[in-house]
């Protein structure tokens, strides 16, 4: 679905997450970015996918990157979820689909035979430089963070 590829400077942003706070692309410089993409918040899939990150969430944090969440969720839905599963990430409430389409991840799919516009489930891993190391198309939403640490 998205046509950028590992090498890329991945798109400039700026968006609002959970709790009102401004995000940039730029607050990470020096560190490594795990920018995760998903459907929709408090959906089992995922859930699934953030809880694995939540747990893994130290193994991340020794190995020098952060975690940021995207959907185009409104922010009160995002920090509802945040609170019911403890997530210790922030998550963008990028209702204006901002991030989602400078990501490539917004596009049709289809889903119990029904075609929709929607996001696709895609995790990008940012170096410290604003550049895309990998790039995760086939999510598996339990095992996630052993996708991206095993690189």
């Amino acid at each position: 679905m998205t046509t950028l590829k590992i090498g890329d400077k991945a798109p400039m942003f700026e968006a609002l997450d959970n709790a009102g706070n401004t995000i940039k692309l730029t607050d990470y410089e020096g560190k490594k970015l795990v920018l995760f993409f998903y459907p929709k918040a408090s959906t089992p899939g995922c859930t699934a996918e953030a809880c694995d990150l939540r747990d893994n969430y130290q193994s991340f944090l020794a190995k020098g990157y952060d975690v940021l969440g995207v959907s185009a969720d409104s922010a009160k839905r995002q920090q509802n979820w945040i609170n019911k599963h403890e997530l210790p990430f922030p998550l963008l409430a990028d209702e204006d689909k901002k991030v989602i389409e400078a990501f490539g991840v917004w596009g049709p799919k289809k889903f119990m035979g029904r075609e929709y516009d929607g996001i696709h489930r895609t995790t990008f891993v940012i170096d410290g430089k604003g550049v895309i190391e990998d790039i995760i198309l086939k999510v598996k939403t339990k095992a996630h963070a052993d996708q991206i640490l095993s690189e």
